[in-house]
């Protein structure tokens, strides 16, 4: 049921979704650029309700997660990290990844809905400590397209792997599309490597 109102909602609203389509996978990172507005985050759950990802969690403060409205970040897709323990994040999450069979997870390695002048890397270490591949998503408000890359495991290769990224999501146009990590700077170096 929630696959049929979720695709029936984004043809309502003129959004289509495209590409490799990643539930056949057992494990990955999904990371969603550009993320410039709160509307990224309906959009995300109406596209994974449709395309049946139900893996597909997102990571938050396990302090989220308690009464009185813990049941509804589950029922969202959240999953709750300890960050209290101050121990490494990215060995936390791999950790995770380890413990389940199935798992998955959106990034959005901007970071914030404010303009910034590079990428977390948190997704990109995380995905090479588990062995699991990134798929690029997305979101182009300018065309009303979510589109999914093809799987790619990242090489170690840093700046090689960032170059691939930044070539995937040269032309998206987030809602607020001058917040765009990219936005104006096609052929500009930056951005890439942080």
């Amino acid at each position: 049921m929630r696959k049929r109102i979720s695709a029936w909602l984004l043809r309502l609203l003129g959004w289509r979704v495209e590409g490799f389509n990643p539930r056949q996978l057992d494990k990955y990172i999904i990371i969603v650029i550009p993320h410039t507005s709160n509307w990224d985050f309906p959009l995300g759950l109406l596209v994974r309700n449709a395309w049946e990802l139900n893996e597909v969690k997102f990571l938050a403060k396990d302090s989220l997660f308690k009464p009185p409205l813990g049941w509804l970040f589950r029922w969202l897709g959240g999953y709750p990290v300890d960050r209290s323990k101050r121990h490494n994040y990215v060995d936390a999450v791999a950790d995770i990844f380890d413990r389940h069979e199935r798992f998955a997870i959106t990034i959005a390695p901007e970071g914030t809905r404010s303009k910034v002048d590079r990428l977390r890397t948190g997704f990109y270490y995380i995905a090479l400590k588990a062995k699991v591949p990134i798929i690029m998503a997305k979101f182009d408000f300018g065309n009303k397209v979510v589109t999914f890359s093809e799987p790619f495991w990242p090489t170690g290769d840093k700046e090689a792997d960032f170059a691939r990224i930044r070539e995937f999501y040269k032309d998206a146009k987030g809602k607020n599309p001058e917040l765009g990590i990219w936005y104006g700077a096609h052929e500009e170096e930056g951005g890439t490597n942080g």
